[in-house]
């Protein structure tokens, strides 16, 4: 890769940061002053330089990204979902970035009536999110809420859908959802702190005088009342409605407890009512059906969660009673209530199952998935009283497909399969899961996919992807975009390392807090199995994260660079200590379990010692792409900023070290499902120039 230009240098105004007697020197803390002249001048001369650098891949880039795309069914839509005697319909028309979502009283018969079209709510906006929408139960209005920032601070607004006129009514800095009083009028709804955006309130609002109050020129925050208010700064709030429509529900969490308050939602001017207590490390959530509450739980010792339920007037825990045991290799995942049957669904070994179990009888079987890696997972079901399940099953070679499953007959049928253009067959490419061993002797499973038609032989250009947080499973599910690495001779990994939940809650336990490193050492070990079986070599190996995956990447080349020709850093958090220590900060008190509060001085050490920032030091670094959004609400820009900087510093090889800001764009990047696929090119481009083509 040609490289003339000159990389920008930021300049280095040290300020001493000291905590437990320990004194930090950051030379680039000034970057995280937001909007300053001196920060937008670096980033605008790191996206210049990024553009210099790429500039010979940009045709490459294109080529992805029309590849990409025209593998894509521009013209689909969803499988249709009945909810309170309509139909609910997700449709793409050709050459759209955005959805239009419909409904029809009588499917396929009755004409379809317009609840959203995205492409023209979103037009003269460079960012544009529609988020959760809900329909009153008297089905003329309909709730929802946008985001035009990406700093996922949304504002409700409410649609007439008699007259199509959207109301004369919102609510600004929300999560995004709202839920209905039976009687259609009341809406409750979350509201984040402005600073830290951390959930702290509920309201609730009578969305009729709230307008009128407007109309007449008086203060329509007159008509909404605070309902709830969470004081402890480690929790969030959220407010949802229970399936069955009987109940809004407020639950609160933290990463170890959590706790819920409920109200009849046919009484929306009621006092909300304590669910059970919140009692410290004790992690509950509730469904409601019939007369009974059912409670998925890790109470009593219950790491990976087990079943209770409750009679409606007895909801403190000490009356819950055991449903479904605890086992201690099934991560329960989900519990899916219908009139005849319900559904448990676990994660044995890392593979997921569904088990069906009748109400009549308690006769129960287990729907048939078969091989060693794939993805499965429940369809959305609205409705009680159904006699047919839907399930969404893919795997890293079979593209995502809906099933509907017969709870009386016990058959199935294909609703859906995604359609994936240019002559795509399933039987060119194949699937397996290995085992690598970690330092500790712990086995690490890696999931692979690569094309084995036409492949060459030898070690092949490898892409690693790992994340190892929050107890989040990276699943291997089919992606159309992926088949423009594995159609050049890449192959494509997953590390399932611990930190995430793919082998159980113990797995999630044991990569957190004082075992954050085995998450990096695991990643490491996967990344020497894959060269010391000869799958790649380090001169063809990229490492990719995003977000707390991030983190892994900037870690992991810290500790061994040698091992990776390249890496990519998506949105990476790196910046631990420093940004943990600011409460100020979104996301910050609430992860003081996850990854430890430095304030405490254990804990600070701890994190110090892998945080990616404060452990870059001089050597030889791989290939580096690191992304960032300016609006970014959970990664803050400056941490990827003054990451790079530093990196710049010490980088004693000449490596690349590309640095992108996107300044329209936060977390999840560009809205618009074709400028998504851009920003994958580019990635996919960086690695390819860098690792080779090996075109089958």
């Amino acid at each position: 890769m040609k490289k003339n230009p000159t990389p920008p240098i930021a300049p280095q105004r040290p300020k001493t940061l000291n905590i437990h007697g320990h004194e930090r020197i950051d030379p680039f803390f000034w970057m995280n002053e937001r909007d300053h002249p001196d920060v937008l001048a670096y980033l605008a001369a790191e996206n210049a330089y990024y553009d210099q650098m790429t500039a010979h891949t940009k045709s490459l880039e294109q080529e992805l990204y029309q590849e990409m795309r025209a593998r894509i069914k521009e013209d689909d839509q969803s499988v249709p979902y009945f909810k309170n005697g309509y139909w609910y319909i997700t449709r793409y028309q050709l050459g759209q970035q955005y959805p239009l979502y419909v409904r029809q009283k009588e499917l396929g018969v009755s004409p379809e009536e317009l609840l959203f079209d995205v492409n023209e709510m979103a037009q003269g906006h460079t960012y544009y999110q529609l988020g959760h929408f809900s329909v009153s139960p008297d089905n003329r209005y309909v709730v929802f809420s946008v985001d035009r920032v990406s700093r996922r601070q949304y504002t409700l607004q409410v649609k007439d859908l008699e007259t199509g006129v959207v109301l004369d009514f919102e609510v600004a800095n929300t999560p995004g959802n709202a839920c209905w009083s039976q009687d259609s009028r009341y809406l409750f709804y979350a509201i984040k702190d402005p600073v830290s955006l951390r959930c702290t309130q509920v309201w609730r609002c009578d969305l009729f005088q709230a307008i009128a109050r407007k109309q007449q020129g008086a203060d329509p925050q007159e008509a909404h009342e605070l309902v709830y208010e969470e004081l402890d700064e480690t929790f969030d709030v959220f407010v949802s409605k229970s399936r069955s429509g009987a109940f809004i529900t407020i639950g609160t969490s933290s990463t170890l407890t959590s706790e819920y308050h409920w109200l009849s939602a046919d009484q929306p001017l009621g006092a909300f009512t304590c669910f059970s207590a919140r009692e410290t490390g004790v992690e509950y959530d509730i469904s409601h059906f019939k007369d009974h509450f059912y409670i998925t739980t890790n109470k009593d010792d219950a790491e990976n969660f087990k079943v209770m339920r409750t009679a409606l007037s007895q909801t403190d825990s000490i009356y819950w009673e055991s449903f479904i045991e605890h086992h201690p290799d099934r991560l329960i995942e989900d519990f899916t209530l219908f009139n005849s049957h319900h559904v448990l669904t676990y994660r044995e070994g890392g593979l997921t199952q569904m088990r069906i179990t009748s109400w009549l009888d308690e006769s129960s079987y287990l729907l048939p998935f078969e091989g060693e890696t794939y993805t499965a997972s429940m369809g959305y079901h609205p409705e009680f009283d159904t006699q047919e399940i839907r399930y969404h099953f893919s795997s890293l070679t079979r593209p995502s497909t809906v099933y509907s499953f017969d709870l009386g007959d016990k058959t199935q049928k294909i609703l859906k399969t995604q359609e994936v253009y240019g002559g795509f067959d399933p039987a060119h490419y194949a699937s397996e899961r290995v085992w690598a061993t970690s330092a500790d002797g712990t086995q690490v499973p890696i999931s692979l996919v690569y094309r084995q038609q036409g492949a060459k032989p030898g070690p092949k250009p490898l892409l690693l992807y790992g994340y190892g947080a929050y107890g989040h499973t990276i699943e291997p599910y089919f992606s159309s975009v992926r088949l423009s690495l594995l159609d050049r001779g890449f192959v494509y990994a997953i590390a399932h390392v611990r930190g995430g939940e793919y082998l159980g809650r113990p797995w999630y336990e044991s990569g957190k807090m004082e075992c954050k490193q085995n998450t990096f050492t695991d990643f490491i070990h996967c990344a020497k199995h894959l060269i010391d079986t000869g799958r790649t070599e380090a001169d063809k190996l990229c490492a990719y994260g995003g977000s707390a995956g991030g983190l892994l990447i900037g870690a992991v080349i810290n500790q061994s660079p040698e091992l990776f020709k390249a890496a990519v850093a998506n949105v990476p958090f790196v910046d631990v200590v420093t940004t943990m220590l600011d409460d100020t900060i979104p996301l910050t008190t609430g992860e003081y379990d996850e990854w430890g509060n430095p304030n405490h001085a254990d804990d600070y050490y701890r994190m110090l010692a892998y945080s990616p920032y404060d452990q870059v030091k001089t050597q030889a670094y791989p290939n580096l792409l690191v992304l960032t959004g300016y609006h970014d609400s959970q990664v803050q820009y400056w941490e990827p900023a003054k990451w790079v900087a530093k990196l710049r510093v010490h980088n004693s090889h000449e490596r690349l070290v590309l640095f992108q800001t996107n300044m329209q764009a936060g977390h999840s990047g560009a809205s618009g499902r074709f400028e998504a696929l851009k920003e994958i090119a580019q990635e996919y481009a960086f690695m390819i120039d860098l690792c080779g083509n090996n075109d089958l």
